[in-house]
């Protein structure tokens, strides 16, 4: 193994199961990364205009540390878009993310600390956890 590379499955279904699922999976993993980047960037590059779209914050920090998380999430899932490896470690990473930031979104709005914009976000969020259910089933019956 060469210095900074990680061990590799190597089985034939492996091989299989990711040939046979990189487009769907690999636009899935493009879109999300897209997205991801674009909206963690944005409190980066204009905190006045995410606050006048998603209201006003109390910790400016707080905001574009979640920011700049989803940002580096979004990279991860635009390298592995990128390579064309859906691996399963990074689909759990993209599923995960749009279920934890949708769950925070819906949460927040009930609890009227956040304005209900971030339901928009919930949506995609869902949107985007649903595709990766439908497409990791439509893998195991290929």
């Amino acid at each position: 193994m060469a210095h900074g590379t990680l061990p590799q499955s190597t089985t034939r279904a492996d091989t299989r199961s990711q040939a046979a699922a990189a487009p769907a999976l690999t636009l899935l993993l493009f879109v999300q990364g897209l997205f991801y980047f674009a909206t963690g960037l944005w409190p980066l590059v204009s905190l006045d205009t995410f606050e006048r779209v998603t209201g006003p914050k109390v910790d400016h920090w707080l905001v574009q540390t979640v920011g700049a998380l989803i940002v580096v999430v979004g990279v991860v899932l635009l390298a592995s878009a990128l390579r064309r490896r859906a691996v399963p470690e990074v689909a759990l990473l993209a599923m995960g993310s749009a279920a934890a930031l949708a769950t925070v979104d819906v949460v927040f709005v009930s609890r009227q600390v956040i304005d209900p914009v971030y339901l928009l976000d919930a949506v995609a969020e869902g949107v985007l956890l649903l595709c990766w259910l439908a497409a990791l089933a439509a893998q195991r019956r290929g």
